[in-house]
């Protein structure tokens, strides 16, 4: 098997979505791509359907090997994490469309896999993720960091 691997990563959100597209092994990921979507504000189905769209032409521009999902965290806002639920379910879709496998990371596993401790906070990975990853010069809200951050980690799981 060849530990080489492109990974499509998402960090599923309803009112941003962050994306990205690393490659490489673990011991050496490469960056290839990355951006923050945000959903045109209007119907729910509208928005949802900008999150499938995204995902679908992420994949389909950029052939991934797997494609990586942060699961779902619940927190004390349910309105948050049902979009959220429903943005992952139109991420799992598409990716189901395009035949990708899927892996999931726990947000605990890309923290671990970033920092080296599964708790560390978002400053934390937002200041390791450069330190593992060469990134060309751009300023990147939270949820893009969140993605590159979680295909790195996905770069350490085994899969065939």
């Amino acid at each position: 098997m060849n530990n080489l691997k492109r990974v499509l990563a998402i960090d599923p959100g309803f009112d941003r979505m962050g994306i990205a597209v690393v490659e490489g092994d673990a011991s050496k990921p490469t960056y290839v791509w990355s951006d923050c979507i945000l959903p045109p504000k209007g119907t729910r189905e509208a928005r949802l359907y900008a999150v499938q769209r995204a995902a679908e032409q992420a994949i389909a521009q950029y052939a991934p090997d797997v494609f990586a999902l942060e699961t779902l965290f619940f927190s004390t806002n349910v309105k948050t994490a049902i979009g959220v639920a429903e943005a992952r379910g139109a991420i799992l879709a598409a990716a189901g469309k395009a035949g990708c496998r899927v892996v999931e990371c726990s947000p605990q596993e890309v923290k671990l896999a970033v920092t080296g401790y599964g708790a560390a906070d978002k400053t934390a990975v937002a200041r390791m993720i450069p330190q593992l990853i060469s990134l060309p010069p751009k300023k990147r809200l939270d949820d893009e960091l969140d993605a590159i951050a979680l295909g790195i980690a996905a770069l350490t799981k085994r899969f065939s």
